[in-house]
Protein backbone atom coordinates (compact mmCIF):
# COMPACT_ATOMS: atom_id res chain seq x y z
CA UNK A 1 0.00 0.00 0.00
CA UNK A 2 2.58 2.61 0.74
CA UNK A 3 4.49 2.40 -2.68
CA UNK A 4 1.76 2.97 -4.88
CA UNK A 5 0.48 5.75 -2.21
CA UNK A 6 3.90 7.16 -2.58
CA UNK A 7 3.48 6.86 -6.56
CA UNK A 8 -0.28 8.03 -6.64
CA UNK A 9 0.91 11.21 -4.22
CA UNK A 10 4.01 12.09 -6.16
CA UNK A 11 2.56 11.59 -9.89
CA UNK A 12 -0.61 13.46 -8.87
CA UNK A 13 1.05 16.38 -6.83
CA UNK A 14 2.81 16.87 -9.86
CA UNK A 15 -0.34 17.00 -12.54
CA UNK A 16 -2.30 19.01 -10.12
CA UNK A 17 0.31 21.94 -9.32
CA UNK A 18 0.77 22.49 -13.50
CA UNK A 19 -3.41 22.27 -13.77
CA UNK A 20 -3.63 24.01 -10.36
CA UNK A 21 -0.81 26.87 -11.80
CA UNK A 22 -3.01 27.02 -15.06
CA UNK A 23 -6.38 27.69 -13.47
CA UNK A 24 -5.22 30.22 -11.23
CA UNK A 25 -4.11 32.48 -14.04
CA UNK A 26 -7.02 31.57 -16.20
CA UNK A 27 -9.09 32.41 -12.90
CA UNK A 28 -7.65 35.62 -12.51
CA UNK A 29 -7.51 36.68 -15.99
CA UNK A 30 -11.15 36.26 -16.13
CA UNK A 31 -11.05 33.29 -18.66
CA UNK A 32 -14.03 31.58 -17.76
CA UNK A 33 -14.44 30.10 -21.65
CA UNK A 34 -10.71 28.94 -21.42
CA UNK A 35 -11.13 27.64 -17.65
CA UNK A 36 -13.67 25.32 -18.84
CA UNK A 37 -11.65 23.97 -21.60
CA UNK A 38 -8.79 23.05 -19.44
CA UNK A 39 -11.38 21.16 -17.16
CA UNK A 40 -12.86 18.85 -20.30
CA UNK A 41 -8.99 18.33 -21.47
CA UNK A 42 -8.22 17.05 -18.40
CA UNK A 43 -10.94 14.82 -17.51
CA UNK A 44 -10.28 13.30 -21.16
CA UNK A 45 -6.48 13.03 -19.97
CA UNK A 46 -7.88 11.01 -17.06
CA UNK A 47 -10.12 8.54 -19.22
CA UNK A 48 -7.90 7.89 -21.53
CA UNK A 49 -5.30 6.84 -18.63
CA UNK A 50 -7.59 4.75 -16.91
CA UNK A 51 -8.60 3.06 -20.90
CA UNK A 52 -4.56 2.11 -21.12
CA UNK A 53 -4.11 0.94 -17.89
CA UNK A 54 -7.36 -0.96 -18.26
CA UNK A 55 -6.16 -2.48 -21.19
CA UNK A 56 -3.27 -3.71 -20.14
CA UNK A 57 -4.22 -5.41 -17.27
CA UNK A 58 -6.59 -6.82 -19.16
CA UNK A 59 -4.37 -8.01 -21.85
CA UNK A 60 -2.27 -9.42 -18.64
CA UNK A 61 -4.61 -11.58 -17.30
CA UNK A 62 -5.87 -13.03 -20.79
CA UNK A 63 -2.41 -14.52 -22.15
CA UNK A 64 -0.53 -17.62 -21.25
CA UNK A 65 1.26 -17.74 -18.19
CA UNK A 66 4.85 -17.57 -19.96
CA UNK A 67 2.96 -14.22 -21.92
CA UNK A 68 2.24 -13.00 -19.21
CA UNK A 69 5.50 -13.39 -17.38
CA UNK A 70 7.03 -11.69 -20.12
CA UNK A 71 4.01 -8.92 -20.61
CA UNK A 72 5.16 -8.16 -17.12
CA UNK A 73 9.08 -7.74 -17.26
CA UNK A 74 8.14 -5.81 -20.75
CA UNK A 75 6.15 -3.45 -18.52
CA UNK A 76 8.23 -3.38 -15.27
CA UNK A 77 11.14 -2.42 -17.46
CA UNK A 78 9.33 0.69 -19.44
CA UNK A 79 7.96 1.72 -15.50
CA UNK A 80 11.43 1.58 -15.07
CA UNK A 81 12.64 4.12 -17.66
CA UNK A 82 9.92 6.39 -17.00
CA UNK A 83 10.39 6.43 -12.95
CA UNK A 84 14.24 7.03 -13.54
CA UNK A 85 13.55 10.02 -15.78
CA UNK A 86 10.93 11.37 -13.88
CA UNK A 87 13.44 10.86 -10.57
CA UNK A 88 16.61 12.56 -12.64
CA UNK A 89 14.35 15.13 -13.80
CA UNK A 90 12.49 16.32 -10.83
CA UNK A 91 15.54 16.56 -8.76
CA UNK A 92 17.17 18.97 -11.45
CA UNK A 93 13.84 21.01 -11.73
CA UNK A 94 12.15 20.77 -8.71
CA UNK A 95 13.43 24.12 -7.01
CA UNK A 96 12.69 26.44 -10.05
CA UNK A 97 9.35 24.51 -11.06
CA UNK A 98 6.68 26.69 -9.99
CA UNK A 99 8.38 30.16 -11.29
CA UNK A 100 8.75 28.15 -14.64
CA UNK A 101 5.32 27.25 -14.82
CA UNK A 102 4.16 30.86 -13.60
CA UNK A 103 6.25 32.43 -16.44
CA UNK A 104 4.87 30.20 -19.11
CA UNK A 105 1.35 30.84 -17.91
CA UNK A 106 1.83 34.98 -17.87
CA UNK A 107 3.83 34.32 -21.61
CA UNK A 108 0.98 32.37 -22.80
CA UNK A 109 -1.55 35.08 -21.63
CA UNK A 110 0.38 38.25 -22.72
CA UNK A 111 0.15 36.82 -26.25
CA UNK A 112 -3.36 36.67 -26.09
CA UNK A 113 -3.86 32.83 -26.36
CA UNK A 114 -4.88 30.50 -23.75
CA UNK A 115 -5.11 27.66 -26.19
CA UNK A 116 -1.78 26.58 -25.36
CA UNK A 117 -2.41 26.53 -21.58
CA UNK A 118 -5.53 23.85 -22.21
CA UNK A 119 -2.92 21.89 -24.33
CA UNK A 120 -0.55 22.26 -21.53
CA UNK A 121 -2.48 21.16 -18.60
CA UNK A 122 -3.96 18.26 -20.97
CA UNK A 123 -0.55 16.71 -21.95
CA UNK A 124 0.56 17.15 -18.55
CA UNK A 125 -1.78 15.21 -16.78
CA UNK A 126 -1.67 12.81 -19.81
CA UNK A 127 1.79 12.19 -19.63
CA UNK A 128 1.94 11.95 -15.37
CA UNK A 129 -1.05 9.34 -16.04
CA UNK A 130 0.14 7.14 -18.46
CA UNK A 131 3.28 6.93 -16.17
CA UNK A 132 1.02 6.16 -13.12
CA UNK A 133 -0.93 3.66 -14.74
CA UNK A 134 2.28 1.80 -16.24
CA UNK A 135 4.22 1.97 -12.76
CA UNK A 136 0.96 1.01 -10.93
CA UNK A 137 0.28 -1.95 -12.68
CA UNK A 138 3.86 -3.46 -12.60
CA UNK A 139 3.75 -2.65 -8.48
CA UNK A 140 0.28 -3.75 -8.10
CA UNK A 141 0.52 -7.39 -10.47
CA UNK A 142 3.62 -8.15 -8.17
CA UNK A 143 1.67 -7.50 -4.65
CA UNK A 144 0.84 -9.17 -1.96
CA UNK A 145 -2.56 -7.85 -1.82
CA UNK A 146 -3.88 -6.16 -5.44
CA UNK A 147 -6.83 -4.03 -3.32
CA UNK A 148 -4.56 -3.15 -0.52
CA UNK A 149 -2.33 -1.61 -3.27
CA UNK A 150 -5.16 -0.17 -5.56
CA UNK A 151 -6.72 1.53 -2.08
CA UNK A 152 -2.76 3.17 -1.07
CA UNK A 153 -2.47 4.76 -5.35
CA UNK A 154 -6.29 5.84 -4.57
CA UNK A 155 -5.98 7.51 -1.52
CA UNK A 156 -2.22 8.86 -2.67
CA UNK A 157 -4.20 10.35 -5.81
CA UNK A 158 -6.89 11.77 -3.92
CA UNK A 159 -4.69 13.67 -1.58
CA UNK A 160 -2.56 14.93 -4.57
CA UNK A 161 -5.97 16.34 -6.09
CA UNK A 162 -6.69 18.10 -2.58
CA UNK A 163 -3.18 19.93 -3.06
CA UNK A 164 -3.87 20.71 -6.39
CA UNK A 165 -7.03 22.13 -5.19
CA UNK A 166 -5.46 24.27 -2.11
CA UNK A 167 -2.67 25.17 -4.47
CA UNK A 168 -5.05 26.63 -6.93
CA UNK A 169 -7.12 28.47 -4.18
CA UNK A 170 -3.70 29.71 -2.54
CA UNK A 171 -4.33 28.52 0.44
CA UNK A 172 -1.51 25.59 0.56
CA UNK A 173 2.58 26.32 0.15
CA UNK A 174 4.47 23.29 -0.81
CA UNK A 175 8.19 23.06 -0.38
CA UNK A 176 8.45 21.29 -3.91
CA UNK A 177 12.45 20.85 -3.38
CA UNK A 178 11.87 19.16 -0.16
CA UNK A 179 8.47 16.68 -1.05
CA UNK A 180 10.04 15.47 -4.60
CA UNK A 181 13.38 14.54 -2.91
CA UNK A 182 11.78 13.07 0.14
CA UNK A 183 9.42 10.96 -2.45
CA UNK A 184 11.89 10.77 -5.00
CA UNK A 185 13.89 8.68 -2.31
CA UNK A 186 11.31 6.28 -1.24
CA UNK A 187 10.26 5.83 -5.37
CA UNK A 188 13.83 5.06 -6.04
CA UNK A 189 13.68 2.32 -3.28
CA UNK A 190 10.56 0.93 -5.24
CA UNK A 191 12.19 1.33 -8.36
CA UNK A 192 15.03 -0.87 -6.88
CA UNK A 193 12.32 -3.45 -5.82
CA UNK A 194 10.85 -3.03 -9.43
CA UNK A 195 14.05 -3.67 -11.16
CA UNK A 196 14.62 -6.92 -8.83
CA UNK A 197 11.16 -8.23 -10.00
CA UNK A 198 12.19 -7.47 -13.87
CA UNK A 199 14.36 -10.05 -13.39
CA UNK A 200 12.21 -13.08 -11.44
CA UNK A 201 9.98 -12.65 -14.11
CA UNK A 202 12.18 -12.83 -16.90
CA UNK A 203 13.10 -15.92 -15.62
CA UNK A 204 9.58 -17.23 -15.31
CA UNK A 205 9.43 -16.01 -18.68
CA UNK A 206 12.59 -18.43 -19.93
CA UNK A 207 14.03 -14.91 -21.12
CA UNK A 208 16.85 -14.79 -18.33
CA UNK A 209 19.14 -18.06 -17.11
CA UNK A 210 22.06 -17.14 -15.72
CA UNK A 211 22.47 -15.85 -11.81
CA UNK A 212 19.56 -18.25 -10.84
CA UNK A 213 21.58 -19.57 -7.61
CA UNK A 214 20.46 -18.07 -4.07
CA UNK A 215 22.61 -14.85 -3.18
CA UNK A 216 21.17 -14.48 0.38
CA UNK A 217 18.52 -15.98 2.87
CA UNK A 218 17.18 -13.41 4.43
CA UNK A 219 13.89 -15.72 6.05
CA UNK A 220 15.30 -14.84 9.15
CA UNK A 221 14.34 -11.09 8.54
CA UNK A 222 11.42 -11.67 5.73
CA UNK A 223 9.10 -13.56 7.57
CA UNK A 224 5.84 -13.90 5.81
CA UNK A 225 3.02 -12.32 7.59
CA UNK A 226 4.88 -9.92 9.72
CA UNK A 227 4.46 -6.66 9.38
CA UNK A 228 8.25 -5.92 8.64
CA UNK A 229 7.90 -8.46 6.19
CA UNK A 230 5.28 -6.53 4.63
CA UNK A 231 7.24 -3.04 4.80
CA UNK A 232 10.30 -5.34 3.35
CA UNK A 233 8.85 -7.03 0.57
CA UNK A 234 6.65 -4.10 -0.26
CA UNK A 235 8.28 -1.27 -0.12
CA UNK A 236 11.74 -2.39 -0.90
CA UNK A 237 10.71 -5.60 -3.43
CA UNK A 238 13.29 -7.81 -1.46
CA UNK A 239 12.06 -11.49 -1.20
CA UNK A 240 13.03 -13.96 1.40
CA UNK A 241 15.92 -15.65 -0.94
CA UNK A 242 16.93 -13.47 -3.82
CA UNK A 243 18.84 -15.16 -6.18
CA UNK A 244 21.88 -13.45 -7.82
CA UNK A 245 20.92 -11.61 -10.49
CA UNK A 246 18.03 -10.26 -8.79
CA UNK A 247 20.53 -9.13 -6.10
CA UNK A 248 22.69 -7.26 -8.27
CA UNK A 249 19.71 -5.65 -10.10
CA UNK A 250 18.48 -4.10 -7.17
CA UNK A 251 22.19 -2.81 -6.42
CA UNK A 252 23.13 -1.67 -9.53
CA UNK A 253 19.65 0.56 -9.32
CA UNK A 254 19.08 1.61 -5.68
CA UNK A 255 22.54 2.61 -4.82
CA UNK A 256 23.67 4.97 -7.93
CA UNK A 257 19.75 6.41 -7.91
CA UNK A 258 19.47 6.94 -3.96
CA UNK A 259 23.13 8.97 -3.82
CA UNK A 260 22.23 11.06 -6.89
CA UNK A 261 18.83 11.91 -5.35
CA UNK A 262 20.35 12.37 -1.89
CA UNK A 263 23.24 14.53 -2.73
CA UNK A 264 22.83 17.70 -1.06
CA UNK A 265 22.21 20.62 -3.48
CA UNK A 266 23.16 24.18 -3.32
CA UNK A 267 20.22 26.47 -3.98
CA UNK A 268 19.48 28.12 -7.29
CA UNK A 269 20.85 31.92 -6.51
CA UNK A 270 19.01 34.49 -8.58
CA UNK A 271 20.94 36.76 -10.99
CA UNK A 272 21.62 40.13 -9.08
CA UNK A 273 19.46 43.11 -10.81
CA UNK A 274 21.25 45.89 -12.75
CA UNK A 275 22.41 48.87 -10.59
CA UNK A 276 22.29 52.47 -12.21
CA UNK A 277 25.86 52.48 -12.97
CA UNK A 278 26.38 48.95 -14.17
CA UNK A 279 23.56 49.63 -16.44
CA UNK A 280 25.35 52.53 -18.12
CA UNK A 281 22.67 55.10 -17.15
CA UNK A 282 23.97 58.35 -14.98
CA UNK A 283 22.78 58.53 -11.26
Amino acid sequence: MIPTLVIGLREGVEASLIVGIIAAFLNHAGRRDALRQVWLGVGAAVLLCLAVGIGLFVLSRELPQKAQEGLETVVGVFALAMVTFMIFWMTKHARGMKRELEGAAQEALASGSARALVVMAFLAVLREGFETAVFLIAVIQNSASAGSATAGAVIGIVVAVGLGWGIYRGGVHLNLARFFKITGLVLALVAAGLAMTAVHTAFEAGWLTAGQSTALDLTWLVRPGTVLSSLITGVLGIQPKPTVSETIAWVVYAVPIVAYVAWPRRPVRKAPQPTSESAGVPA
